[in-house]
């Protein structure tokens, strides 16, 4: 079973293939501020589907790579929150855990405690909870958030660059179109109060991309 592929699920700028291709291969994002080292394995996903998840995400603290709030996911706020499920091998998973915590790669984690109890914490930081959000083919689906949930003095708006993302990801991932992205990010806790629908909806559907 260690050796046994894992779906990672993205509910944030991860959403969008070109931005998790710096995750897997290397790089720094458009608009975003840090570089990525990449996993040990730089191979593309073997799969990919779009998924929802019980609960939802918000936005809080600061970003160090985009500046504003960043989104975590809570499976006890109401609705669903959209996703995207890519399956890893579990070094390729391990290595995607790592960056995120802004911890070296090249080190297999122990996910024994989250595949079979649902939740596993690796560190205090703001990435370091892995949560078993369900299973698709056989295989568990594991996603990473914030130890604890949001309080409102935690919440933060998110920056325009990052909505840009998390909406184009939406886009490519279920097909939404600008509008219905641009509406289910401002309902967010954090971006909620803050942006307004139509401006999102510019930033998602900007030079090079069809508006809708």
């Amino acid at each position: 079973m260690e050796n046994e592929p894992v779906w990672y699920v993205a509910y944030g700028s991860n959403l969008f293939r070109e931005r998790f291709r710096c995750y897997l291969s290397g790089g720094r994002p458009k608009g975003g501020a840090r570089h990525y080292p990449g996993c040990r394995d730089p191979r593309p996903a073997r799969a990919v589907a779009p998924v929802t998840l019980p609960g939802g995400i918000y936005f809080a603290m600061e970003s160090p790579t985009w500046g504003g709030g960043m989104a975590f996911y809570d499976p006890d706020l109401p609705g669903r929150a959209a996703a995207r499920a890519y399956l890893l091998s579990r070094p390729q998973f391990c290595d995607v855990v790592s960056q995120e915590m802004w911890r070296d790669t090249g080190v297999d984690v122990d996910l024994t405690e989250a595949v079979r109890a649902g939740r596993q914490r690796l560190g205090p930081g703001r990435y370091e909870t892995v949560l078993r959000v369900g299973e698709r083919d056989g295989r568990p689906m594991l996603t990473f958030t914030a130890p604890a949930p949001h309080g409102p003095a935690d919440l933060n708006a998110p920056a325009a660059a990052y909505l840009g993302m998390l909406g184009n990801g939406l886009r490519e991932a279920h097909g939404w179109t600008a509008a219905r992205a641009a509406s289910y990010l401002c309902g967010r806790p954090g971006a909620a109060g803050t942006w307004r629908p139509e401006k999102v909806t510019a930033l998602i559907s900007g030079p090079g991309r069809p508006g809708g």
